[in-house]
C-alpha cells in the first residue's frame, strides 16, 4: 500500500517548526507552538471544547483496539479520581509476540534518517495537539488534575516537552556528518583515501514506564526522544492512567503507517491488576532504553537490575524553600500559597520543607517572627482556597488513597499551622478534594529533622524552625545530597546568603529559583528554556531535556570504503 504521507510533504509541513524549536533550545527564550488557552482550538482540524468533550465521552465504555500483534486479552478497570468508571478496554500483549514484531520495523526506520524521523514525530505531535481538548479530559480523569491544569500541563506543555526532545534528538544526530572524505598524505607515495559514512543506529526497543500524576508530561520526553533516534517504543502506562498514553500510541501508529513505516514501532503494554509487568519487561534483552517516573524504590530497582538497558529515572526528592528575608512579603506569601496548593501538592516539584530562622525574618512589612510567618502563610492559603469553586479549580482531586493517608497522618507529626479541610466538588461528588496542611517542626530536634528529611508526597508542607540562615543552608545541603531535590527556592535580600544558597545548589546539582513573587512558581518549568531536574542528585539521574537525555539512545556506526 502506498504511503499517504511522503517525507517531502512532512518536511514542507513541519521543518519550520523544527527549526524554531532548534533555535529555542539554543537561546532558551520563550517559545511554544502549542496554545495553552482552550479557546485557541477549533480551527484547522483541531477539536474545540464541545467536540473534545464529545470525543472523550465516546471513549467511555469502549474497546480501544490498536491492531497490535500478540494481543491475548483485554484490560480495563480505570476509575477516575473524580469518581467516574471509565470502562475503557485496552489490549493485553504477549511480549514474546509483540517485541519481535516491534523490532522488525527498526531497519527501515533507522534508514529513514534523522530528518524524516523528526518530521514523523512532529506530525504525531500535531495530531495530538489538534485533540488537546480530548486529551485534557483523559488526563483529568486519570490523574485528578483540574481541567485547566490538565489542558495546559497534560496537553500543551506535554506537547512542548515532546517537541523539545525531538529537537535535541535531531541536533545530536546531525552533529556528525553523514559522509566524510578522508585523505592522509604519505609523502612521495600516493595518499591514503577513504570515504567514511556515519550512521546513527538505534539501541533497540525503548520502554516508557508511565506515572499516574503526569502521564503525558512525563511520558512524552522519553517516548519522542527514543522514537526520533530510531528506536521502537513500548509504552507501559500506570494502571490508573492508561487512557492518555493509549490515545498517544494509537495516533503514533496511525501516522507511522500513513508515512510508510511499520506501525508496530510504537505499541502499548497495558497490564492486568497486580500483574507487575514493568519488572518483567524491564529486564528483557530486547529492552535497551527505559524511561521511568515514580517511586524511588522502583527507580533504584531499575537502575540496579536492568543492566542491559540505558535507564533514565525521575524518582522522588525533598524540595526545600529557604525564607531568610524579602522585600515583598505579600508577594512571597501569595506565591508560596499557590505553589503549595496547585494540584494538591501532587507534583514532584512542589515545595515540602520551608526553612525559617526561629528568630524570624526581615521583610518590607517589618520583622516577622517564625510564628507570624507560618500564620500569615496559612492565612494566604486559606484566602486563596476560601472560595470552593476556585479551590476545586486549583486543587483537582487526590489521585490515590496513599496520598490521602499521608495527608491525614501529617497532623500528628507536629504543631498544625494550617489544618486541611474537605471540599465538595458539585460536578463530581465522589471526588476526594482536600486543602493543604502546614505543620510546624523544630529543626533542632532529631525526630523533627527525620520527618522533614523524608518525602511526604501530597498536600503536606513542613515549616521548619532553624537556628539561623547558615543552619538553613546546611540543612538544605544535607537534604539535597541525601534525599535529592527537583526544585529549591529561596527568599533573601542578603547578597551573602544568596551566594551561599547558590553555591550549595551548584555543588549538589539542584535547580534553584530566587525571590519568586509574581506569576512564575517554583514548581513550574517551561519547555525549551527550563531544565526539569538536573540528573545530578538522588531525585533523578536525567534532565528533561538536554543533550545527555537523547545522545545515548543511539550510537554512530562508521562504514569505511577506499575512495
Amino acid at each position: 500500500m502506498a504511503a499517504a504521507l511522503t517525507v517531502d510533504e512532512l518536511i514542507s509541513r513541519h521543518r519550520p517548526t523544527l527549526d524554531q524549536a532548534l533555535e529555542a533550545i539554543r537561546t532558551r527564550a520563550y517559545w511554544s507552538p502549542h496554545p495553552e488557552h482552550p479557546k485557541a482550538y477549533g480551527e484547522h482540524g483541531s477539536l474545540d471544547a464541545a467536540a473534545g468533550k464529545a470525543a472523550f465521552d465516546a471513549l467511555l465504555g469502549s474497546r480501544l483496539d490498536l491492531g497490535q500483534p500478540g494481543t491475548d486479552g483485554w484490560v480495563d478497570g480505570e476509575v477516575s479520581p473524580y469518581g467516574i468508571d471509565l470502562g475503557v478496554e485496552y489490549p493485553h500483549a504477549d511480549p514474546d509476540v509483540l517485541l519481535p514484531a516491534m523490532r522488525a520495523g527498526q531497519g527501515a526506520w533507522r534508514d529513514a534518517g534523522p530528518e524524516a524521523r523528526a518530521m514523523v514525530c512532529l506530525e504525531i505531535l500535531k495530531r495530538i495537539s489538534n485533540r488537546t481538548h480530548e486529551f485534557a479530559h483523559a488526563v483529568m480523569h486519570t490523574s485528578g488534575q483540574a481541567f485547566v491544569m490538565a489542558f495546559q500541563a497534560g496537553g500543551a506543555h506535554a506537547q512542548d516537552r515532546g517537541l523539545e526532545a525531538v529537537a535535541y534528538a535531531y541536533a545530536e544526530q546531525v552533529r556528525t556528518p553523514d559522509v566524510a572524505e578522508w585523505t592522509k598524505p604519505q609523502g612521495k607515495r600516493d595518499p591514503l583515501a577513504l570515504t567514511k559514512r556515519f550512521v546513527p543506529v538505534p539501541r533497540g526497543i525503548g520502554l516508557v514506564i508511565g506515572c499516574n500524576t503526569f502521564p503525558t508530561w512525563n511520558g512524552y520526553p522519553g517516548l519522542f526522544a527514543s522514537l526520533a533516534t530510531g528506536n521502537a517504543v513500548l509504552v507501559k502506562p500506570h494502571p490508573r492512567a492508561v487512557l492518555p498514553l493509549a490515545l498517544t500510541v494509537r495516533i503514533a501508529r496511525e501516522v507511522l503507517a500513513e508515512a510508510g513505516f511499520d506501525p508496530n514501532l510504537v505499541a502499548l503494554a497495558a497490564e492486568r491488576p497486580g500483574e507487575g509487568i514493568a519488572k518483567t519487561l524491564a529486564i528483557r534483552p530486547e529492552i535497551k532504553i527505559i524511561d521511568y517516573t515514580g517511586s524511588t524504590a522502583f527507580g533504584d530497582w531499575l537502575e540496579t537490575h536492568a543492566r542491559q538497558a540505558q535507564v533514565f529515572t525521575e524518582k522522588a526528592g525533598v524540595n526545600t524553600v529557604i525564607l531568610e528575608s524579602t522585600d515583598d512579603y505579600r508577594g512571597m506569601l501569595a506565591n508560596l500559597a499557590f505553589s503549595l496548593s496547585l494540584y494538591s501538592g501532587q507534583m514532584c516539584t512542589t515545595p515540602q520543607n520551608l526553612l525559617i530562622p526561629r528568630d524570624g525574618i526581615r521583610t518590607d512589612a517589618g520583622p516577622k517572627t517564625f510564628d507570624e510567618v507560618t500564620a500569615d502563610l496559612a492565612r494566604a492559603v486559606d484566602g486563596l482556597l476560601g472560595d470552593d469553586a476556585r479551590a476545586n479549580a486549583l486543587l483537582g482531586a487526590i489521585v490515590n488513597p496513599d496520598v490521602k493517608a499521608r495527608l491525614e497522618a501529617a497532623a500528628s507529626l507536629g504543631d498544625v499551622a494550617l489544618a486541611s479541610r474537605e471540599i465538595t466538588n458539585p460536578d463530581f461528588p465522589k471526588a476526594v478534594v482536600r486543602t493543604p496542611v502546614i505543620v510546624k517542626l523544630d529543626g533542632s530536634k532529631p525526630d523533627a529533622e527525620a520527618t522533614c528529611m523524608s518525602e511526604c508526597f501530597g498536600p503536606v508542607s513542613f515549616a521548619v524552625a532553624v537556628d539561623s540562615a547558615d543552619a538553613a543552608v546546611e540543612l538544605l545541603r544535607r537534604t539535597v545530597r541525601e534525599k535529592g531535590a527537583m526544585t529549591v527556592g529561596a527568599y533573601t535580600t542578603d547578597a551573602e546568603v544568596e551566594r551561599k544558597i547558590e553555591e550549595v545548589c551548584l555543588e549538589e546539582a539542584a535547580q534553584l529559583s530566587f525571590n519568586l513573587t509574581g506569576g512564575v512558581y517554583v514548581n513550574q518549568t517551561a519547555a525549551f528554556s527550563d531544565f526539569h531536574g538536573s540528573g545530578g542528585n538522588p531525585a533523578a539521574n536525567a534532565t528533561l531535556t538536554d543533550g545527555a537525555f537523547v545522545a545515548s539512545r543511539f550510537r554512530v556506526v562508521e562504514v569505511r570504503r577506499e575512495a
